[in-house]
């Protein structure tokens, strides 16, 4: 809560164009929502019971001394000029109360030592009240901040911080900033925050919340326009013509995000260009998709990373223990879902409240559970940016998802290339989305989050694990090749053989699956042994096949309908093959 407290004489007429006529201090409710009004103490008043509890409940008191307010009869100075004149005129009305008139003497050399504002070092009256409104405000941030962000913004106030500075807000050149990542990660969070820390500052702004969603919606376009320009125009009426409004807008200091943009096009059809606003206005936009902010000309990016582990921790526990810290007992099994969320908030924060007030059995099943099923509402947050892709990206990330996690990139994208998928657009495609990251081992990696989404996305292909794309769970994969239930629909089968009893396979269980592309039976044990047993392999079965790895290969020869020419990777740790195919490189160790 803000007071302004004005001391003047009572002879001074308040009509006039004074500094507390100004519509920034007449305590417009809509953009400065906790100030609560401007009190004039006229000379002979008595200060109220209701004006003293409002004084001392309000988080900072503004006075403003009028020059000859030391006429009045609250306040004194023992100073030379037009104040000193003032205070020897209420020294001759108060000369019998020589207590009262040292007390407000006293109060006045205190005021007199606090830091302030002085008009005359100022000129523009404007200017010094711009001026004293931002210190203020500033002062005011955690007041104006909502309630809520106490649980939102757990570890991201120092990103705000970050936003802030990016944004330049001081400097006089047109700043668009883009905050980029994964679904979930936060983006939102802090293009709010920020948003509401600094729009004050400006003299129009509007925050277009969820823009995919609701340029799906019917008319959703027109409605997006109209709040963006009856918001920045303050004009509930305002007029759909862009030429016009963005003529007036140009004039103007304003503030616009744009939240969750997923292509060029929506910016276009909003705001068209950046070249109509005025130096000093700013634009965040949010996404998931680079490339929205290079279509733009967005200089400035920020990738929104995950919590730190001390700060994911405090966020889940606010949602699952409505505290800073999970309860006693409880410790081991929120440190088992910070490592399932793996610092993502969103997924801190579903699974939070999920577990809010359940037993440890039910947190027991319900962490083994997500480890092989998504949590739906995290599953339809993240599956966004996978619907937006095409056919060849989402193969290429659903190949990631389910086999190439951590592998060098060179292999995966001749792997990609000699399966039709165009990788060299789909994997810049799948960076720019935040889907995927080269590391700096040129290694293809994603965020474990993003890989149970891959994985989830192959389990509801089918509810039998022989009518889908992908095995890689070796349970799937240990039923479908014990009973030889393979079908012409699997492309790729990655099985750890540590985690299986002994298979004894059917010569003629890969014949069926026509499509293969991938067969990979390793051991994440140290002396792993080979598990999968057979005496021969019938044709045909591995004729697509580009990637073969088998551990303990049982056989002293390869399939004699494994194409050389297609093979791209064959290596056969611990096997006794004699012989290969021709012009293929084979390791053997």
């Amino acid at each position: 809560m803000m007071f302004f407290f004005r001391f003047q004489r009572f002879e001074e007429d308040t009509r006039r164009t004074t500094l507390l006529s100004h519509p920034i201090l007449g305590s417009d409710p809509t953009k400065y929502p906790n100030f609560i009004g401007m009190t004039q103490l006229n000379r002979g008043d008595e200060i109220s019971e209701s004006l003293v509890n409002a004084i001392e409940a309000s988080a900072i008191l503004v006075i403003v001394f009028s020059e000859g307010y030391a006429s009045s009869k609250w306040y004194a100075r023992n100073q030379t000029g037009p104040f000193g004149i003032s205070f020897s005129k209420l020294e001759e009305r108060f000369k019998e109360n020589s207590e009262k008139l040292q007390t407000w003497r006293k109060a006045l050399k205190e005021a007199a030592s606090l830091s302030g504002f002085h008009s005359l070092n100022i000129r523009r009256e404007s200017e010094l009240i711009n001026e004293v409104v931002n210190h203020i405000l500033k002062r005011l941030d955690d007041v104006f901040r909502p309630g809520d962000n106490n649980n939102q913004l757990v570890g991201l106030e120092s990103t705000v911080e970050k936003i802030e500075s990016l944004l330049g807000v001081e400097s006089k050149d047109v700043w668009a900033l883009g905050i980029w990542g994964i679904g979930g990660i936060g983006k939102t969070t802090i293009a709010r925050a920020t948003f509401d820390k600094i729009s004050r500052y400006f003299e129009g702004s509007c925050f277009l919340e969820n823009v995919r969603g609701e340029v799906q919606r019917p008319g959703g376009l027109a409605c997006l326009r109209q709040k963006l320009l009856s918001n920045l125009l303050k004009d509930k009426n305002v007029i759909l013509d862009i030429g016009l409004n963005f003529r007036r807008l140009s004039r103007m200091k304003v503030l616009i995000v744009f939240d969750d943009v997923t292509c060029f096009s929506q910016l276009e059809s909003l705001i068209g260009s950046l070249d109509w606003l005025t130096p000093v206005s700013r634009i965040i936009i949010t996404t998931r998709n680079k490339q929205v902010l290079r279509n733009l000309g967005v200089g400035k990016v920020y990738e929104m990373g995950p919590l730190e582990y001390h700060h994911a921790l405090e966020l889940f526990s606010r949602h699952a223990f409505k505290r800073n810290h999970p309860d006693v007992g409880y410790e081991k099994l929120s440190s088992n879902v910070m490592k399932y969320a793996q610092g993502v908030p969103l997924a801190i924060k579903v699974l939070g409240c999920f577990l809010y007030i359940r037993e440890k059995e039910v947190w027991e099943s319900a962490i083994n559970k997500l480890q092989s099923i998504l949590h739906p509402s995290i599953l339809e947050v993240l599956k966004i940016s996978y619907d937006g892709l095409d056919d060849k990206e989402k193969n290429i990330f659903l190949d990631v998802a389910c086999f190439f996690q951590g592998e060098g990139v060179n292999l995966v994208m001749k792997f990609f290339n000699a399966s039709g998928f165009y990788p060299e657009i789909g994997i810049s495609v799948l960076i720019d989305k935040s889907l995927i990251v080269i590391d700096s081992y040129s290694k293809i990696t994603m965020h474990d989050l993003l890989q149970k989404l891959g994985r989830e996305v192959v389990r509801q292909e089918s509810i039998n694990p022989e009518n889908r794309s992908r095995l890689w769970h070796h349970e799937d994969t240990y039923e479908v090749l014990t009973h030889n239930t393979g079908t012409e629909k699997i492309e790729g089968i990655c099985l750890d053989m540590s985690k299986v009893k002994d298979i004894h396979l059917n010569p003629n269980t890969f014949t069926k699956m026509r499509k293969l592309r991938f067969l990979k039976f390793y051991s994440s044990s140290f002396n792993g042994e080979n598990k999968c047993k057979v005496s021969y392999l019938q044709d045909p079965g591995f004729a697509e096949v580009k990637y073969f790895y088998w551990h303990g290969y049982p056989l002293k020869s390869l399939p004699s309908n494994l194409n050389a020419e297609k093979l791209l990777f064959l290596e056969l740790p611990g096997s006794d093959i004699e012989q290969l195919c021709d012009g293929v490189k084979v390791c053997i160790s």
